[in-house]
């Protein structure tokens, strides 16, 4: 069983954390996120750590804790540094190209994709064939970086479509006569 419920959050010079009932507040240079703490959790702050632990010592509140602690520590890695993917497109005549609030694709299809970016994400094309999501709350960087890849994800035979900058795709061997 893990043990990453039981260990504390240090808070970095520079954050915020406002702690209102069962609503946490955490603002930093990068912006401010917010997370409504789950019943089976209780927390303690103190001047530069915050503690989370179980409102009884079952199975599922140890697991609940955990939890949370995860999502607060990715929160206050967010305000400070921020999250960020990096995808690229593989293909002939597929590119990308950020304006403005909205990313043009241009993915083999018979029309553009125009993809609107959502509030809190900034996308950069630093080349046609790159794509750079960053943005303070990961769970929205990663959803954006799927929604993405779905247009086009990766095929098994020739490897094109939109893929993640470190992922690997198993190529199948073509059909033999």
């Amino acid at each position: 069983m893990s043990r990453v419920g039981k260990q504390p959050i240090q808070i970095p010079s520079g954050v915020n954390i406002l702690i209102n009932d069962r609503i946490i507040n955490v603002q930093g240079r990068r912006g401010s996120l917010n997370l409504e703490l789950h019943a089976y959790v209780n927390l303690e702050q103190s001047a530069d750590s915050i503690h989370l632990f179980p409102v009884r010592q079952e199975a599922s509140h140890w697991a609940m804790c955990g939890t949370m602690r995860s999502i607060l520590n990715n929160m206050i890695i967010g305000v400070t540094i921020g999250f960020e993917k990096k995808l690229q497109l593989v293909g002939v005549g597929y590119r990308a190209q950020a304006q403005g609030q909205k990313l043009n694709l241009l993915l083999g299809f018979s029309h553009p994709i125009e993809f609107s970016i959502p509030v809190g994400i900034s996308i950069e094309t630093p080349s046609q064939s790159e794509i750079i999501i960053k943005g303070s709350d990961k769970q929205q960087v990663g959803e954006v970086a799927a929604k993405l890849r779905a247009y086009r994800s990766p095929e098994p035979y020739k490897g094109k479509g939109i893929r993640y900058m470190d992922e690997r795709i198993l190529m199948k061997e073509a059909k033999k006569k």
